[in-house]
């Protein structure tokens, strides 16, 4: 029984780290159509200028804050000036992102060293809870109200305001809202920030039970896209649910079965593309963008 609950609960943790890089690439695929192949680089850089600050101030939240506000400049910055003029080429967008994936990283590698590091658990935040017998780390509570709390956020801000509103109908009808002297670039300018945003601040957050080193971005990157697919495009609540069932899908796969737990991942995602395309928790109602 110790067994199961603490792995359930390191699984809902970091379904919930998941869910920090996964929304942001489901909001910018999902809803902007962008194929941002770069957004696993945004999480380790992240890591790494969180890691940075809080050597520096030893505050975590400062770390949070500041690692994501940097990061979304640098990813405001590519956006603005490369990926705005690709909208609608789906290769060019693939090669572009691919190309500053490979640049970013070994510039996290000149700049930091090769040397793995690791953030320490703020200290507010280390130490167990002990309820029926069974030890829940801190840190692992906190990550799942973390994503619990974004879920929420994520959730009103798309459904429940004037902004979401406009980003919902831009991808509905662009050139309506563009008719309506409505500036929607700006708009998935702001959307593609905040994306990137998420993916640094989950980057603070994984820093301290993932750490960081040379080549992760390509180790995350493929769990995001599970995501994704599990959960649908551009789905935010099929984000999440998707990140818990993959976090499940990893965590466990790779305690019962370490050998196969790569197969016990994909298997279900080819399942999945195979015969329910559009994602388990797709409401089917986001249509592609017109770009012109």
């Amino acid at each position: 029984m110790y067994f199961w609950v603490l792995q359930s609960i390191n699984a809902f943790a970091f379904g919930s780290l998941l869910f920090l890089i996964a929304s942001g690439f489901s909001l910018i695929f999902g809803l902007m159509d962008v194929v941002n192949l770069t957004h696993a680089i945004f999480y380790m850089m992240g890591s790494y200028v969180g890691f940075f600050i809080f050597a520096h101030t030893g505050s975590f939240l400062l770390a949070i804050i500041g690692a994501g506000l940097v990061v979304a400049l640098i990813g405001a910055i590519k956006y603005r000036f490369f990926l705005l003029k690709l909208h609608g080429k789906s290769l060019n967008q693939v090669l572009l992102c691919l190309g500053f994936l490979f640049v970013f990283d070994d510039l996290l590698l000149i700049v930091f060293g090769g040397d793995p590091l690791i953030l320490d658990v703020p200290s507010y935040l280390q130490g167990m809870i002990n309820f029926g017998g069974i030890y829940f780390p801190n840190y692992r509570l906190f990550l799942i109200g973390v994503g619990v709390i974004t879920i929420l956020f994520l959730h009103y801000f798309i459904e429940k305001t004037k902004v979401g509103s406009l980003i919902r109908a831009g991808v509905d009808d662009e050139e309506m809202v563009r008719a309506m002297g409505i500036n929607i670039n700006l708009i998935f300018l702001g959307v593609y920030s905040l994306g990137v945003f998420l993916a640094a601040a989950g980057g603070v957050f994984g820093g301290v039970i993932l750490g960081m080193r040379p080549r992760m971005a390509f180790e995350i990157l493929p769990l995001a896209l599970v995501v994704v697919i599990i959960g649908g495009k551009g789905n935010i609540k099929g984000a999440y649910f998707g990140s818990i069932v993959v976090a499940f899908m990893d965590n466990f796969g790779r305690a019962l079965f370490p050998q196969l737990s790569y197969f016990t991942l994909f298997l279900p995602m080819v399942l999945i593309l195979t015969f329910k395309p559009e994602g388990l928790f797709s409401n089917n109602k986001i249509k592609r963008r017109t770009i012109t």
